[in-house]
């Protein structure tokens, strides 16, 4: 008898084969049939008329910290995710010395925009090398599979002191540690190395992370301590500002160490034509045999702008922000006053505000018509005639007046969208040549990350609603190969051959879905994290049943309280 039978479902298995009905069963930890009638179960699951899938393996979050005291990770987790990986842009805590662990926290709170309180009041830093904090990550009962990646970062710091912190060269010596230090990481479990070449990434104070301009030899070197340790992915997130020199160094890693290479790709409103010349450079090397690849979002990289999250049009105007400084409920009844509208309708964006925040988020301060308003079920590819500049035209009145009053309005929890990058030319079109190309790869959720403006941890929720069943701005595309890129191409990319696939034999990590009932909802601010912590979450309903490792963590959205969740680590 099997201990799990997932009866008479729709079986899309994560190859990009055609859909089929039929029977999944599971014993213990594993799939051992798919299709065909199975036999009995210990339980029965009812999947007529549900698509049933393998866990989606979500390999760009932010989780580094919220892992080390959440079992859940949620809201990735209630999204059908059953892998993540974080470790991302560059940006993590290990390894760290007790002297730098403050700027560490400084760091990730201004690059990711997590609570700089709550990981002061969650983080234990019962760990000091790389090593030590998979050991930490690996003790603590989990919902779902993690893997960790080591970071540039907290690595530089950790060589280099506050020589990184001032974003110094690295001597020969430096260097020759990082390499070291990251081999042992990789050894230890690590599934890759990134980094960051972005002004976007600042830290609290409006200052550049310490690896924005280490010189192309460091990361040569680091590149070459993968190849000797044989596995991990190599990713940033660059500006690309030279973009031979970007890719002659990316080559180099590429051809030194073996490896996979990956960078965030997406469309830039000041240069369109941008990320084509980019996935020419991957075309390139990819004909030369070299393993460089573009790591893609499924929709818009946007901004969800209310008067208690961390941004909104407003917030860069001085009355505003000195308001914002009051109890929710008070700075609520200010901002309604007369007086107080007319002031802050009054004002322009305060250069001082504008400073600190990265280059493509003041775009908030004047781009009306690439703002939108986000309601009950989000959409995320919305028409012109949804933006603040076409609604206040509409109405008679300026577009800061229409967005004032629509915020402040209700009950003050009311949203609007903004997308900064892949929403150039105002629909998805871009996005879906992103997604179909061969040489990307699907990422870029950013889940635990971003807690007060931004929630794309739905996105694998999203990538099925829209781009299978609800688009119609464009083509849609087929479920067998949106299941794919998020399953067994993303599991397979970082060397976990043992999932992202309904096939005997494998881990059993499945999704159960009401494909008809799923439904986004808007995101909504909550306060659980340490310290009171805020952050943005999106709920979903249409997942009737999530496994992990043939265990049931979710049924109908609600937890079942089992932790059959573990650490990955790297093999290859």
């Amino acid at each position: 008898m099997h201990d799990i039978v997932i009866r008479g479902g729709t079986i899309v298995d994560g190859t990009g084969a055609p859909a089929s009905a039929g029977d999944v069963a599971i014993e213990g930890d594993r799939i051992v049939q798919v299709g065909g009638k199975a036999g009995l179960g210990r339980r029965e699951v009812k999947a007529d008329g549900r698509l049933v899938t393998p866990g989606w393996v979500d390999v760009h979050t932010h989780y580094d910290g919220q892992a080390t005291w959440d079992p859940v990770l949620a809201p990735s987790s209630w999204h059908g995710a059953t892998t993540i990986v974080f470790g991302n842009c560059g940006v993590g805590f290990a390894p760290a010395r007790r002297q730098h662990q403050q700027a560490l926290i400084d760091l990730m709170e201004g690059v990711e925009d997590i609570p700089g309180i709550v990981l002061s009041e969650g983080l234990k830093w019962d760990w000091e090398s790389f090593p030590d904090y998979l050991d930490a990550l690996a003790r603590l009962p989990r919902t779902i599979d993690i893997a960790a990646q080591i970071a540039h970062h907290p690595l530089r710091v950790y060589v280099m002191g506050e020589r990184a912190i001032a974003r110094e060269q690295a001597t020969a010596e430096d260097i020759e540690a990082m390499g070291w230090l990251t081999e042992e990481a990789l050894k230890a479990g690590a599934v890759g190395f990134t980094t960051s070449r972005s002004d976007q990434h600042k830290t609290l104070a409006g200052d550049l992370v310490p690896g924005r301009y280490a010189e192309h030899e460091e990361l040569i070197a680091i590149g070459k301590a993968m190849g000797r340790a044989g596995r991990g992915t190599f990713g940033m997130l660059s500006d690309f500002e030279d973009e031979a020199a970007e890719f002659g160094w990316m080559r180099q890693v590429a051809k030194d160490s073996g490896r996979p290479v990956w960078f965030l790709l997406t469309d830039r409103s000041y240069d369109p034509e941008r990320w084509r010349r980019l996935m020419d450079g991957v075309r390139a090397a990819r004909a030369d045999n070299l393993p460089l690849f573009a790591q893609v979002a499924g929709r818009p990289v946007g901004l969800t702008l209310g008067l208690g999250t961390s941004l909104n049009p407003f917030a860069l105007r001085e009355a505003f922000a000195e308001a914002a400084k009051l109890p929710p409920a008070e700075m609520l009844a200010k901002l309604r006053t007369p007086e107080m509208r007319r002031l802050v309708l009054s004002q322009e964006a305060s250069p001082r505000l504008l400073e600190v925040l990265p280059p493509l988020s003041r775009q908030i301060a004047t781009r009306w018509d690439r703002m939108y308003l986000l309601g009950e079920q989000p959409d995320y590819e919305p028409p012109p005639e949804r933006s603040i500049a076409a609604m206040a035209a509409r109405d008679g009145v300026t577009p800061a007046e229409f967005c004032y009053d629509y915020l402040v309005g209700g009950d003050g929890s009311r949203m609007v969208y903004f997308p900064v990058t892949n929403y150039v030319h105002g629909d998805l079109e871009v996005v879906r040549e992103m997604i179909e190309d061969p040489h990307t790869i699907l990422g870029l959720s950013d889940g635990g990350a971003h807690c007060g403006v931004i929630c794309d941890a739905s996105l694998n929720t999203s990538m099925l609603s829209h781009w299978v069943r609800d688009r119609t701005r464009g083509p849609r595309m087929p479920l067998e190969r949106v299941v794919q890129r998020m399953t067994s191409e993303t599991a397979d990319f970082y060397g976990f051959r043992d999932r992202g696939r309904l096939q005997p034999g494998k881990k059993a990590d499945v999704n159960v879905i009401d494909f008809d009932g799923l439904t986004l909802h808007s995101p909504k601010m909550i306060f659980d994290l340490p310290a009171g912590g805020r952050r943005l979450v999106q709920h979903v309903d249409g997942y009737d049943m999530t496994i992990c490792s043939g265990t049931p963590i979710f049924e109908k959205g609600e937890e079942t309280g089992a932790r059959p969740g573990k650490l990955v680590r790297s093999t290859a």
